[in-house]
């Protein structure tokens, strides 16, 4: 086992945080928990190093280059130094537990204000906001398993108590010992929330495992054994009559607590950025400005609901003709705003929260209007649905902290339904596209700010898909069986037509002889090969081949001529066996096979006094598995191999789009990868065969441009991505 495991430093461990004896199941825990968490940290080190090794590879400068290149060996050099301060920190906490603080408000209080932001660097918030994403996702994620073991360690260690619980294995304690692990290194910012995002993927991310064995061991022990964990917790019931706030109601009710921590964290993380452009900028918050009248949710959504719809949505009217609709929401709310009588005089303006959606959602489009993965149809047809969407965030605002939000769903849900749509479909009788055309016709039209609206129109889309997935699933099926029975077919013909040749050009046959192999036994050697994967006979079929030939020479020694009679009687009955079962001249076998008798005796009687025989090591290249293709072409140079490994990276499933030499484009989707064939097989949304390429062809394709890949991930989830790239530059 590996060093960095963990079990060769326990002693370490245990007299780093030895100040005082700790209870054995206690130990017991410490002991797994440092071990395990010595196992994640090995896989988080080991993917930063990947990852800052393929930012190096697709630098775009020198500098740059050298940047990572240099981060990987100051993280390679301090790695030991860094896993043992993180373990001998856990060690420690094991022994002198932090005592957690009473639940407080979670990262988005306290309020971000310019005054707060401007007392925090750049780099410092930026790894604050990581963390404190991490540390949320997982307290959302385990709840349960920490609420469990926060109440069994306070059982356990003396002082503990209702008022003042302990957890050693609390994310925050767990983040905090990691983050000072690595303040040794001497990295940039970027190369650190590299390091961060792995320590998450791999080791906070898989704590779960941690806490339910921490949880077995102290309920063996009799430590609370029949603890049992029913809903959120952290949170009191509000009272009566009492109206809870929406977001936690549904968020306590619907979609998986890991998703809707991840989305909470980077909405916070982005106003947060918004803040501190607006502090760099020296604007002053409008609420506390006495010359404004801040206008509040009621008003702002009756306004909204005032505004125009730019784009016609009568019956008839094709939504998706023309370019994408670029809308400047900013303008038409101010526009609007000079419009609104606040009765006081004063200026109206809205709230920062509410400006934040607006930008948010401007920058989300914009982010649309320029996604390459969305096919032109649809990305129009989504281009119109920005003003009801807008409607949509002011109304409700877990838009963006709830990835189960139905306004959220349906745009993820048409985005990708339409990834497979090509140019070249005609619109008027594609089904799909009439489904997208009304679904945007219907929300222009009919949205009043009911969001049943959205859910109606989700359910009703995915009920279509799920019938068309089902369909086209059916016939993709049929397609890839097809196309892996004809390529191993054509394989098998390729195999057992070379391996002949290969042989008989070695040495000249009889002509009786020849057409036996040639138009018989060729037949023979095609089903072994297609069927070699369950009658294992391949293997035989070559070796006949190689003792009919061996024995067909002229043989001296005596030795080989003892063989020759032993080899002989068995390679008779197996052709027989072997033509019969093909039913191969069956009106001539009988008169063949005397041929070939007459051919054998002959070779037999021959004992010229210098002959030299062929070489019998080259049947070693003929008994080749069925199984194992000749290598695929390699690549002529280093350049097409970089295009290889991504083409290896395709998984089935994913979606490319090729661009012909006339400048025509379609989309398809991977269905099949045949290895023996070396052959990659890629389908339309219909399941229909469109194209098929080697490995090497479809890394040449993307050398020349005319192969992209597309990216599937939820439309949503890919812009708020975008977004936060961006206004990371911009603060950078």
């Amino acid at each position: 086992m590996n060093k960095q495991s963990g079990i060769h430093y326990l002693r370490e461990h245990r007299k780093a945080g030895s100040t005082r004896p700790v209870p054995p199941e206690v130990a017991r825990i410490r002991d797994t928990v440092i071990a395990g968490l010595g196992d994640l940290l090995q896989g988080a080190f080991d993917a930063v190093d990947d990852s800052l090794f393929e930012l190096a590879n697709n630098a775009r400068s020198n500098n740059e280059q050298n940047r990572y290149f240099e981060a990987m060996r100051e993280i390679r050099i301090k790695r030991k130094g860094v896993e043992r301060h993180f373990q001998n920190a856990i060690a420690q906490f094991f022994a002198d537990p932090p005592g957690s603080a009473q639940p407080e408000p979670e990262p988005s209080a306290p309020p971000v204000s310019a005054e707060t932001l401007s007392l925090v660097g750049n780099d410092d918030l930026e790894e604050q906001v990581a963390l404190n994403a991490m540390i949320t996702k997982a307290k959302a994620h385990f709840q349960g398993p920490l609420l469990q073991l926060q109440a069994r360690f306070s059982q356990v260690y003396p002082g503990a108590s209702d008022e003042s619980p302990v957890n050693p294995l609390a994310p925050e304690h767990l983040c905090s010992a990691f983050t000072e692990a690595i303040q040794v290194l001497e990295i940039q910012i970027r190369e650190r929330l590299i390091l961060l995002k792995q320590f998450d993927r791999y080791v906070v991310s898989n704590l779960g495992m941690l806490l339910d064995e921490a949880n077995r061991i102290l309920i063996q022990a009799g430590i609370i054994p029949n603890f049992r964990y029913h809903g959120k917790t952290g949170k009191q019931a509000p009272p009566p009559g009492a109206k809870a706030d929406s977001s936690e109601t549904s968020e306590a009710s619907t979609g998986p607590a890991e998703t809707a921590a991840d989305s909470t964290a980077v909405f916070e993380q982005i106003r947060q950025m918004l803040a501190l452009q607006r502090a760099n900028a020296g604007i002053p918050a409008r609420a506390t400005d006495p010359r404004f009248h801040v206008i509040g949710d009621r008003e702002l959504i009756t306004l909204l609901s005032a505004l125009p719809t730019p784009v016609p949505a009568e019956p008839g009217v094709n939504l998706s003709e023309g370019e994408p609709v670029t809308i400047d929401l900013r303008g038409l709310i101010q526009q609007a705003l000079t419009q609104v009588d606040t009765g006081d005089g004063k200026q109206p303006a809205l709230k920062e929260v509410d400006e934040d959606l607006i930008n948010l959602v401007s920058m989300l489009f914009e982010f649309i209007l320029d996604d390459y993965n969305l096919s032109p149809p649809v990305q129009v047809l989504i281009s119109r649905l920005q003003i009801p969407i807008l409607k949509v965030v002011i109304k409700d605002k877990t838009f963006f902290s709830k990835a189960t939000h139905p306004a959220r769903k349906l745009l993820n849900a048409l985005a990708r339904a339409g990834i497979g749509w090509s140019k070249s479909d005609e619109k008027t009788k594609d089904q799909l596209y009439d489904k997208i055309h009304g679904i945007v016709q219907r929300i222009l039209n009919e949205f009043d700010g009911d969001l049943a609206l959205f859910e109606t129109l989700n359910e009703e889309f995915e009920q279509y898909l799920a019938r068309e997935n089902r369909r086209a699933s059916l016939v993709e099926q049929r397609t890839r069986e097809s196309e892996r029975g004809r390529i191993k077919s054509q394989k098998a013909q390729e195999t057992v037509d070379r391996i002949l040749q290969e042989k008989i050009r070695r040495y000249p046959l009889p002509e009786p002889i020849h057409s036996i192999l040639v138009n018989g036994w060729s037949r023979v050697m095609f089903l072994a090969y297609l069927r070699d994967d369950v009658e294992h006979r391949w293997q035989e079929t070559v070796k006949v081949v190689d003792d009919l030939i061996w024995c067909l020479h002229p043989h001296q020694e005596d030795a080989e001529r003892d063989q020759w009679v032993r080899v002989v009687p068995g390679l008779l009955k197996s052709l027989r066996a072997g033509l019969e079962e093909v039913s191969y001249n069956a009106s001539r076998l009988d008169e063949m096979m005397g041929e070939l008798k007459h051919e054998l005796a002959k070779a037999f009687r021959t004992r010229p006094l210098s002959e030299v025989r062929e070489d019998e090591a080259t049947t070693a290249e003929a008994s080749e598995q069925p199984a194992a293709s000749s290598p695929a072409g390699q690549p002529e140079d280093a350049a097409i191999a970089e295009f290889v490994t991504q083409i290896d990276a395709i998984e089935i499933g994913d979606w490319v789009e090729f661009r012909l030499v006339n400048g025509a484009s379609f989309r398809c989707k991977l269905s099949a990868i045949i290895e023996e064939a070396d052959s990659f097989v890629f389908v339309n949304r219909m399941g229909l065969k469109v194209i098929e390429k080697t490995r090497l062809e479809l890394a040449h394709e993307m050398r020349r441009g005319r192969l992209t890949l597309l990216e599937q991930g939820s439309l949503i989830d890919r812009a708020l991505d975008a977004v936060v790239g961006s206004l990371r530059s911009k603060t950078a």
